[in-house]
């Protein structure tokens, strides 16, 4: 558990009026992404069968909850995300070229470090658009990114007009770069501190390729090899100025066609996952070519209300001695 207290916490609303102010921000942003990426809303699953090879393994170590089905005689899993549950859907409901669909995503993840920004209970809208092949390129993918950050500008200003108390503060544009580039800028620095370092001289940024070996034979971070394309992903990071650090509101990026799936799997020593059904059908050129990502229900909540914990936003479980430190902060968890 790392838990950042900040000095002389207020937050800027109290509990019942954050509450109504969770509905009109998520409202809001869910209506304006479905009509900026021509998005349909559909039903998603809290389970899945392993076998299906549907459910997300994120970084590749994160273990996801399982329980037995006894009418069926098999183990099903709650989902960790939909990254390729939604390519299947997209197919299966025959959207066409340039739609796509979104849906509410929740999810346990157990293995996760409890803070100011994480919990075991996850909530995003998950989304996924087909695209052409020949559009698996940057230009689409930072098109994308900014049609996604005119929608948080816009979320900040309907915000902000409803609560005269939050301010505006995000920049007029995001500033993209690549992971290695921001090595490159800061070498002596943590992955973690690289980031902090960047979003709080820009503000809002689009980190890009995630997931690939950097020069000094890292990662910047993990990325499970079987969804985006490594070199055509990234992260949107936001400066949060009530913690005084950068926090990832969405994961995203134009994902695996067969060859980048072929290479990422063999690279990671994922061979295994072949024999899985969604990876044959992607190997086997029967998926759409597709991007999408999550964004963080809960994250974009704190982050616009200029909450200090998730919990603030989110009804979870915590360590007793969190609720307690947090409570003498003025922090109060759901």
């Amino acid at each position: 558990m790392c838990l950042m207290i900040p000095k002389e916490y207020k937050s800027s609303l109290g509990i019942i009026q954050t509450q109504q102010a969770i509905k009109e921000l998520k409202d809001f942003f869910e209506n304006r992404l479905g009509e900026e990426l021509k998005l349909t809303r559909v039903s998603s699953p809290l389970f899945v069968l392993p076998e299906s090879g549907t459910n997300d393994d994120l970084n590749g170590i994160e273990k996801a909850v399982s329980f037995e089905v006894p009418d069926m005689g098999k183990k099903a899993e709650i989902v960790q995300s939909l990254a390729k549950w939604k390519r299947m859907a997209l197919k299966k409901y025959g959207f066409e070229t340039g739609k796509g669909l979104y849906t509410d995503m929740n999810a346990i993840r157990k293995d996760e470090e409890l803070d100011n920004i994480h919990s075991i209970y996850v909530d995003q809208w998950d989304w996924e658009v087909i695209i052409d092949k020949n559009d698996r390129n940057t230009k689409t993918l930072k098109e994308v990114v900014n049609k996604i950050y005119k929608v948080f500008k816009e979320t900040e200003s309907h915000v902000s007009d409803i609560y005269p108390e939050i301010k505006r503060v995000l920049p007029e544009e995001i500033t993209f770069i690549t992971s290695q580039e921001l090595l490159d800028m800061y070498p002596e620095l943590t992955p973690k501190e690289r980031e902090n370092k960047i979003v709080k001289d820009k503000g809002a940024v689009f980190l890009m390729q995630i997931g690939r070996v950097l020069s000094t034979g890292d990662k910047h971070d993990g990325r499970s090899p079987d969804y985006d394309d490594w070199d055509l992903n990234g992260d949107i990071l936001f400066y949060n100025p009530v913690l005084d650090n950068a926090i990832e509101l969405s994961s995203m990026g134009i994902r695996v066609d067969e060859e980048s799936l072929d290479r990422q799997l063999r690279v990671s020593g994922c061979d295994e996952r072949r024999k899985l059904d969604y990876h044959k059908a992607l190997l086997n050129g029967e998926l759409p070519y597709t991007i999408g990502g999550g964004i963080g229900q809960s994250r974009i909540c704190m982050y616009f209300l200029n909450k200090a914990h998730i919990g603030e936003v989110q009804v979870g479980i915590w360590p007793k001695d969190m609720i307690e430190e947090c409570s003498e902060a003025g922090i109060h968890l759901l």
